[in-house]
């Protein structure tokens, strides 16, 4: 007879855990699922509003890709979550990759954050005469990492945009 007790104890207890972690386990699955439907969503999304905008057809793959994988990994870590596991350690593993990787790119972020100072204060524009960073020459094109400038030689120089915003510019007439 006690046996029989223990028995029912252990199938009542193996049921309510069965019923709370299949809910998790449910939870998380569906948490998995909307959010990789989503996060395909938003990367077609971003593809479509890159490709009307006549975006390089290299650059919007990128950024698809990156976007698609990016929130990707937020769904999984959500799921993970839904599931109890404690996420804040993967929270901090993807801050130093981040950190890691922005260390790597430091010149190149330089570049980018000079080509947006380049745009938003407009030190100069395409058609002037510039001499920076050791270089002169007629601005053709400011790209958001590089300026590319047609040297008075027919030469045509393509100066990282960091070297121009950190010295001196002078915008006027070739000497």
């Amino acid at each position: 007879m006690n046996e029989q007790i223990v028995n029912k104890e252990l199938w009542v207890r193996l049921s309510e855990l069965a019923v709370v972690y299949g809910l998790r386990l449910l939870a998380a699955v569906l948490v998995f699922l909307v959010g990789k439907w989503l996060a395909r969503m938003v990367s077609k999304l971003i593809d479509h509003s890159l490709t009307r905008a006549h975006v390089d057809a290299t650059l919007a793959t990128f950024l698809r890709n990156l976007s698609y994988y990016a929130l990707l990994i937020f769904v999984f870590i959500t799921a993970l979550g839904q599931l109890g596991v404690q996420t804040t350690s993967f929270v901090a593993l993807i801050g130093a990759a981040g950190l890691a990787v922005g260390l790597a790119l430091q010149g190149s972020l330089s570049n980018f954050a000079s080509g947006v100072l380049m745009v938003l204060f407009h030190p100069f524009r395409v058609g002037d005469f510039i001499e920076a960073a050791g270089t002169k020459g007629t601005v053709k094109e400011i790209q958001i990492f590089t300026t590319i400038l047609d040297h008075p030689d027919g030469r045509k120089l393509i100066v990282p945009n960091s070297p121009i915003m950190g010295g001196v510019i002078a915008v006027g007439k070739p000497t």
